[in-house]
């Protein structure tokens, strides 16, 4: 393994600690504020009801955490752990293109066209 490989691989290494730590510092922290304000919910769990309208899009979610509300916090961690994975197979694209490695750059795409069309594409 060359420089330039060893180069990458600590800087995806790199990326992927801080994705997974930032993603807990915000869930502890919105879990912590969601307890202080809420010390005793009570659950029914007879009834399913899904996430608030406002947790169901990510400009939502931005808005709730700013607001430091608990539940906001909370899925705000929850994007950034599921954006981690997907930041890592981006800066893999570009790295593979400065090393030229064409076979890894076209491989490295269609992971990264499957995880676009698993979060974004129409599901039946």
């Amino acid at each position: 393994m060359d420089n330039a490989e060893q180069r990458m691989d600590a800087i995806i290494g790199r990326l992927l600690q801080a994705g997974v730590i930032w993603a807990a510092v915000f869930v502890l922290a919105g879990g912590a504020v969601f307890l202080a304000r809420h010390s005793t919910p009570v659950t029914n769990y007879q009834v399913f009801s899904g996430e608030r309208a406002e947790f169901r899009t990510m400009s939502g979610i931005f808005h709730e955490a700013a607001a430091l509300h608990g539940r906001g916090l909370i899925q705000l961690g929850l994007l950034i752990l599921i954006a981690t994975p997907i930041a890592r197979v981006i800066f893999s694209v570009f790295a593979f293109l400065r090393l030229r490695d064409w076979t890894y750059v076209f491989v490295t795409l269609i992971v990264l066209a499957i995880l676009m069309y698993s979060l974004f594409g129409q599901h039946a």
